[in-house]
């Protein structure tokens, strides 16, 4: 068979299970995949198109004749593993935050700059989840306007700490109900020295805090919106909730832009036909985008687009997506796609 030899790291984890499944539903042509995953998890069997594949251990030598690496392990493996998967040469895509802000390594989002492919050596990495929908969802409108401020508030999922957290939501969920009692052990962040119910509890705690008061994921919105748009000068702050949610961040986006003109009606019109984006935004019949309609799906959902009533050339939108799959292995599939169609991966075997 002509194709990609793939690898996936991380195979066995809430993002790595998803790529598997994104690979059966994608274009891209595919010869042969691999499945990778620390020593725990070794001879576990996942499926892919029908098979069943064992999972194998992640070592240096795995990545002989692999052409194409998805790496969604954390970000030691990938900074461990993912320079023996170049040099072996394979094209790594990575979802973990490692290289992120590495000025030589592309961040990218198709749908907003796709171009930035062209620059990668072998290593292309994908945002952070939160980061992706709004970009998505703002990027449209800044090409039409410019983009001058942006402040978000998320309301993320408790996904985007992995299945461990998943499980917490519902066996705390399950304890108030049933007046038990528990003992929070993930949540907001598994190494910290304080952990919290996220049951019925949003957390205003994502990652760790940082200098400023700023937790990491708030820092990694920031540095990586004006990366993805090449523009420094954009002001961007954010501030990161967890919510009792499983799956899909919603976000409250306030943003400025450059240029006069703009109304609710243009800013919708923009966005009906923008890449990657379902607008759901009728609030005459209660149409805006929910958590439970953007699960399993690949877009991002864009609605309660309204002006600021106090400050000219404002407005306010919603976003909300699936973070295991737009903000994570749909993205990553998506990446490679690109680059497919660029022509920017080597395949010997083709």
């Amino acid at each position: 068979m002509t194709g990609y030899n793939i690898a996936v790291v991380g195979a066995t984890g809430a993002v790595g299970t998803r790529i598997i499944k994104m690979l059966e539903e994608t274009s891209l042509p595919i010869a042969s995949i691999k499945l990778l995953a620390s020593q725990r998890s070794v001879g576990k069997t996942l499926e892919y198109n029908g098979q069943k594949l064992k999972v194998q251990e992640a070592l240096p030598s795995s990545f002989e004749g692999v052409d194409l690496a998805f790496f969604s392990a954390g970000g030691s493996v990938s900074k461990k593993l993912a320079p023996e998967a170049i040099r072996r040469g394979a094209v790594v895509v990575d979802n973990t935050s490692a290289f992120r802000m590495d000025p030589s390594v592309p961040l990218v989002v198709p749908e907003v700059n796709e171009q930035a492919l062209y620059k990668h050596q072998g290593l292309v990495a994908n945002p952070n989840c939160s980061t992706i929908q709004m970009v998505v969802a703002l990027e449209p409108l800044r090409k039409e306007f410019g983009l001058k401020k942006v402040i978000v508030t998320t309301m993320q999922a408790v996904s985007g700490a992995g299945n461990r957290a998943i499980k917490e939501l519902y066996s705390e969920t399950k304890a108030v109900l049933n007046q038990q009692e528990y003992k929070p052990e993930i949540l907001p962040v598994t190494n910290a020295p304080e952990h919290y119910q996220i049951a019925f509890n949003p957390l205003a705690q994502i990652d760790v805090f940082e200098d400023g008061g700023y937790t990491h994921e708030e820092w990694k919105m920031i540095h990586e919106t004006k990366k993805i748009m090449e523009n420094e000068q954009i002001q961007v702050t954010a501030t990161c909730v967890r919510v009792p949610v499983p799956i899909s961040h919603s976000e409250s986006v306030w943003f400025e832009l450059e240029k006069s003109g703009a109304t609710v009606a243009k800013l919708q019109q923009i966005l009906q036909n923008a890449p990657g984006v379902i607008l759901r935004d009728d609030p005459v019949h209660q149409v805006f985008p929910q958590a439970l309609e953007a699960t399993g799906q690949k877009e991002t959902y864009v609605g309660r687009i309204r002006a600021d009533g106090e400050q000219q050339n404002a407005f306010h939108l919603y976003c909300v997506a699936d973070n295991l799959l737009k903000g994570a292995a749909w993205n990553s599939v998506q990446i490679a796609e690109s680059l497919d169609k660029l022509g920017l991966l080597c395949v010997p075997n083709r």
